[in-house]
């Protein structure tokens, strides 16, 4: 199934129940004063937050929801049902952006799992003729019917929210280094591209995202480009990889970094901690000259690692540990 961030639907809340003129019935079926009810509120449309970054699919192809409306009123003063709620579930990180059929546009956001909001309020029902009863109407045949439920078009997009999000360029490893750290199983492959949508991963109680690979022009559009960007907004770090196969490895850096600055929305601001990647694939001198380059150009600290190594990704976690928990 394809990887779902972004989906426009449209819903509505369920329109109240009408009022009903009923009349009490006493011993011997004689008539007696008003005794029709109210008719029950329509459903809300709710969202609530899961953890299944693939809930959003659901929208492919189901574009339109009704909540229920409330029931009419009843006889003998009884109030109709009230309308289920409609209940949309969408991932963690969802901004909900809701554009009401009167022009008003309000924006929820889902933050929690289990978290519910009310984006769209039920109709409230009408009123039963016992409601119009007074000391000079004492047998009223008035009664209301039910409101509309609120309705609009409803833009769902995605961004995760994560600890730490592994950017890099296509090919630097990012999948591989989440699967050594966690229990992700991340698609992993020899050619840039393997990964097309973001994985998260659970290390130590913080929640790492893998990023799809950056290139050049992403923060235009180019590629899969903002895309992915906007997913690194709600990380708190940035774990940029470089891969030491890289013959430039600052060409490397630098190439994602401008990517981040030109997408704006403060991602360059966010901490940043640089990974020389693949260190197995050169010699002992090289990897020292190359993290030497980082260092020197950028003013960072600089971390290696190797999947290939269970010593240098059990000191690289340990360190990543550290710095997560500053």
């Amino acid at each position: 199934m394809a990887f779902v961030d972004e989906v426009t639907i449209r819903a509505a809340a369920g329109k109240g129940g009408d009022g009903v003129v009923r009349w009490l019935r006493y011993k011997g079926n004689a008539r007696g004063g008003p005794g029709g009810g109210d008719g029950g509120r329509g459903g809300d449309v709710v969202l609530e937050g899961m953890r299944d970054l693939a809930a959003l699919s659901r929208f492919r192809f189901e574009k339109e929801f009704d909540a229920e409306p409330g029931g009419a009123g009843e006889s003998e003063l009884c109030h109709g049902k009230n309308g289920v709620a409609l209940v949309l579930r969408a991932p963690v990180g969802t901004v909900a952006h809701v554009v009401l059929t009167n022009g008003r546009e309000v924006e929820h956001e889902i933050i929690e799992e289990e978290q519910r909001v009310t984006i769209l309020k039920g109709g409230t029902g009408g009123m039963g003729n016992a409601r119009f009863k007074s000391s000079t109407h004492q047998n009223p045949f008035e009664q209301t019917n039910g409101k509309p439920g609120e309705a609009g078009t409803i833009h769902l997009t995605l961004k995760l929210i994560a600890d730490a999000g592994l950017v890099g360029l296509p090919s630097a490893g990012k999948s591989s280094l989440l699967n050594a750290l966690t229990r992700a199983k991340a698609k992993v492959g020899a050619y840039p591209f393997t990964t097309l949508e973001p994985n998260l991963g659970d290390f130590y109680g913080h929640i790492l995202a893998d990023i799809p690979g950056l290139i050049e022009g992403a923060s235009g559009g180019k590629g899969l480009g903002t895309r992915f960007l906007k997913h690194i907004e709600r990380t708190g770090i940035l774990l940029h990889l470089v891969s030491a196969e890289q013959d430039d490895v600052l060409a490397a850096y630098r190439e994602v970094r401008k990517e981040i600055e030109a997408f704006g929305h403060d991602l360059s601001e966010k901490p940043e901690i640089i990974i020389l990647s693949k260190v197995d694939l050169v010699s002992p001198e090289e990897q020292e000259r190359r993290i030497a380059i980082l260092m020197r150009e950028t003013g960072r600290e600089v971390l290696s690692v190797s999947i290939e190594n269970p010593e240098l990704v059990k000191k690289f976690s340990d360190e990543l540990t550290k710095q997560l928990v500053v």
